[in-house]
């Protein structure tokens, strides 16, 4: 399939000022796309992949669903896998279709303009960047035991001195990502393949020990003792895929996404790695969740439940309280291992994403320039880094960051079924780059996303209103430059048309949520709460579906799909 193909009409014109944002000249993001080294292949892809999400999520995450929802947890895992299969279908096909670095903020600007991209586009920066201090914190909270005066445990977060080695951590992430695509590819396989077999052991050992009732493991009887299968019903079940961090430590996988223009054969690896990421990862979060319930000793939970089990370092305490002292050790080990590893990865893809909302005309040109030698956007990674460092000192503990970053991360990925259906009815995808039952995984996608905004609660939802807010204000000043400049509307008609939507959405989705019984008001029974979500999101995804066709209708242009060619 060699040639160009219509994909999109957002490159403007004029260029902008190198300290300001603003659309920047069309030829010299050609000319930047170009310096990107296209090194990836599947198994450097599969290795990001499942790299990033075995990362601080998985030493965390098993205790914090256990503690919202019981041995119910392991619902949570398989609702939140569903939907990390159904978004992840999605970006294969777009991936196929139009493979560029920083995707995931340049496809809302190509099918529903300027609003929606910048609405998703800093929703998908500061959802992101926050990942590195996750993981960085992870390191330093696990290191507490055996490193004194990093992490209050009564406080639940890092003490001084640990926000410190936390930023000392960040400036290593950026450090191998500094000189190249390719050192940064070749590290995160060696580590990958190291970390992957842990994860798999610990979960093996536990589960061993919960049949055998090794040193006091409660066993199977955990499963239906102590409040019984769901102790605090089926609806928090919901509720932890959100705010206990299980979408957070599965949405490695967009990662492959963020490198796309830089894979050597997009349209056979891409698809092919990121379902095996899900599957894998679905698979392996399962076991470790039920590991870890099998493990938990009768007694704490008698005394405690579900929501009075709390570890530093849950399953390196565990394999400690069972006698496992050399997994202990080797749990304490990866617990640098794995989260660092995370870590690399998300810098990488990071700076991608802030590469992508420049050439959106969203951040400075100057922080769109890949360095000539090396292929890397360096000014994105410096950039990210500072912004992360911002995230440590109001955060500083891992649940606090994945508590308010999860939900976000849902609202960045529903968009993506809403520019693959506009992308089809134009012709931008291809018949042979299409996936089967894509017109009902799309809208599935996108409702089931709704749904986990809607379950993550009120008090995490409203947490991400600031954000939101900003990113539309951030809107309406570039407009207002814009006018002053060109003349005209201050905003345009066709971006209106076609992202007003998103922010009909996003308003809807607070409303349901203050007024429904997952945290808010209550006024709105459970389970019609879910019901009236679906319906209003369903209706959502019709209108932003018509809005894409027309914008993309009305602004058809010619570009290569890179890397398209090969087979």
């Amino acid at each position: 399939m060699a040639g160009a193909r219509i994909v999109s009409t957002n490159v403007m014109p004029q260029r902008a000022s190198l300290g300001q944002p603003g659309p920047p000249d069309p030829h010299a993001m050609v000319g930047e796309d170009g310096k990107l080294r296209r090194r990836l292949g599947f198994w450097s892809l599969l290795a990001i992949g499942v790299g990033s999400v075995i990362g601080s999520g998985w030493l965390f995450s098993a205790m914090y669903a256990a503690n919202a929802a019981g041995p119910a947890s392991l619902v949570s895992w398989v609702v939140g896998g569903v939907l990390m299969l159904l978004i992840a279908l999605v970006f294969a096909e777009l991936g196929m279709a139009h493979p560029e670095s920083g995707a995931l903020v340049r496809y809302p600007l190509y099918s529903n303009g300027r609003l929606a991209a910048t609405v998703v586009g800093f929703a998908t920066w500061l959802a992101f960047v926050g990942n590195p201090p996750t993981e960085a914190s992870g390191v330093v909270q696990y290191a507490s035991t055996w490193l004194g005066g990093v992490y209050d445990a009564k406080a639940g977060k890092l003490t001084g001195s640990g926000i410190v080695l936390a930023i000392v951590l960040m400036g290593l992430f950026v450090l191998l990502n500094y000189f190249g695509v390719r050192l940064f590819a070749k590290s995160n396989n060696v580590v990958t393949a190291i970390k992957v077999g842990i994860p798999v052991t610990t979960a093996v050992l536990l589960v061993v020990s919960g049949f055998d009732h090794q040193h006091g493991a409660g066993g199977v009887a955990n499963l239906h003792a102590h409040g019984g299968f769901a102790p605090a019903g089926y609806a928090t079940a919901l509720a932890a895929i959100a705010s206990a961090g299980l979408i957070f430590a599965y949405t490695g996988f967009r990662n492959i996404v963020e490198l796309a223009g830089e894979v050597t054969h997009p349209r056979r690896d891409i698809p092919r790695a990121l379902v095996a990421t899900i599957v894998l990862t679905i698979v392996l979060y399962l076991a470790l969740q039920l590991a870890f319930l099998l493990a938990v000793p009768d007694n704490l939970l008698a005394a405690r439940g579900w929501q009075g089990i709390n570890f530093d370092s849950p399953f390196a305490d565990l394999a400690q309280l069972l006698g496992m002292t050399w997994l202990f050790w080797l749990l304490l080990a990866d617990s640098s291992l794995s989260p660092s590893g995370s870590g690399i990865v998300y810098t990488a893809s990071n700076a991608r994403n802030v590469y992508g909302m420049a050439k959106n005309g969203l951040l400075p040109a100057a922080v769109m320039r890949i360095h000539d030698r090396s292929g890397v956007p360096r000014r994105a990674l410096l950039l990210n880094f500072v912004i992360g460092v911002a995230f440590l000192l109001p955060l500083p503990s891992w649940h606090q960051i994945v508590s308010t970053l999860s939900t976000l991360v849902v609202f960045t990925f529903s968009i993506g079924s809403v520019t693959l259906m506009a992308f089809r009815s134009q012709g931008v995808t291809a018949e042979t780059d299409r996936l089967r039952g894509m017109r009902i995984i799309a809208p599935a996608a996108f409702v089931v996303s709704s749904l986990v905004i809607f379950w993550a609660t009120w008090t995490d939802l409203r947490g991400t209103i600031p954000v939101m807010v900003v990113a539309i204000g951030w809107y309406c000043a570039a407009a207002a430059r814009r006018r002053r400049s060109r003349g005209g509307p201050v905003f345009a008609r066709d971006d209106l048309r076609g992202g007003g939507w998103l922010v009909v959405y996003v308003v809807v989705m607070y409303l349901m949520s203050y007024a429904g019984s997952y945290g808010g008001r209550g006024w709105i029974p459970a389970p019609w709460d879910s019901v009236v979500t679906a319906c209003l999101s369903a209706f959502c995804y019709a209108w932003a579906v018509r809005a894409g066709i027309r914008y993309l209708a009305a602004h058809p242009f010619r570009a290569h799909a890179p890397g398209h060619d090969e087979q």
